[in-house]
């Protein structure tokens, strides 16, 4: 019997994805820089071969000595002085104490200025508390004059109110009078009772309306209301016979329309 071995082989560990990225692109760049080396080189030797040898010429050097006076040097500035400032003048003094300074002579004069201003405030004060109240005095008055001038006009005005309303009292109460003149009959007979009236025992009222002409006479006089039959006829003959005083409008005498008269008929 034969046996046979095989033996495989080993596996490696696999790379890590980082290594493997980079192993890949550093190749990738080695080729593209492989490329251009190969690219330069060709375009390098195809330059030189086309390039045409040149002829050297033999150069020359031409030399000429020339001499330069000596440089003049100027002679150095003169130093300036530097710049003092005088000395301050001390005015010579005598040899005199100084003054003595009375601080309380100092203090009574300031409080005494203090004092001063102090009533010149009060004085300021006091002069425009006292203008303010005349002020106020003033237009007190003045307010008290216009309202006593308020109430005078009120009065004058109540007072031709009421002499308006006496003159116009007045003249109604001569119109009145004048009318109540006016309507005043001069003469009025009552009118006889009739017989048949009288007979049966009636009694009743019956009014005549008439106009009285500007002579004072009646005209046109006319029963009206409820009147009996047997009191028409001696009414209306009683009216004619009235008398009247005639109006006057402006010394003029006019007629008077509507006058009216009631006649009683009663038995005693």
């Amino acid at each position: 019997m034969t046996s046979m071995l095989l033996s495989q082989p080993r596996q490696l560990a696999p790379l890590p994805p980082v290594l493997h990225e980079w192993l890949r692109r550093g190749s990738a760049a080695g080729l593209a820089v492989g490329l251009h080396a190969a690219a330069f080189a060709l375009l390098l030797a195809g330059w030189q071969a086309e390039q045409a040898p040149v002829a050297q010429q033999p150069r020359t050097l031409a030399m000429q000595l020339v001499q330069l006076p000596p440089p003049t040097v100027a002679p150095p500035p003169a130093p300036v002085p530097a710049f003092e400032p005088p000395a301050p003048e001390i005015p010579q003094t005598s040899e005199v104490p100084p003054p003595v300074v009375d601080r309380a002579a100092l203090a009574r004069q300031r409080v005494e200025q203090e004092r001063q201003q102090a009533q010149q405030r009060r004085e300021q004060q006091q002069h425009l508390e006292q203008k303010r109240l005349e002020q106020e005095r003033l237009l007190q008055q003045q307010a008290q004059a216009a309202e006593q001038a308020r109430l005078e006009q009120q009065q004058a005005l109540q007072r031709e109110q009421q002499a308006a309303a006496a003159a116009a009292a007045e003249r109604e109460r001569q119109a009145q009078a004048l009318a109540s003149r006016q309507y005043l009959p001069i003469s009025k007979e009552a009118p006889d009772y009739p017989d048949r009236a009288l007979e049966r025992g009636i009694e009743g009222d019956c009014t005549v309306r008439y106009r009285v002409n500007a002579s004072g006479r009646v005209e046109e006089p006319q029963v009206v209301g409820d009147c009996h039959p047997l009191f028409v006829r001696p009414s209306l003959s009683a009216a004619r016979t009235f008398r009247y005083q005639p109006r006057l409008i402006d010394g003029r005498a006019v007629p008077v329309e509507d006058v009216r008269n009631t006649f009683h008929y009663r038995i005693e």
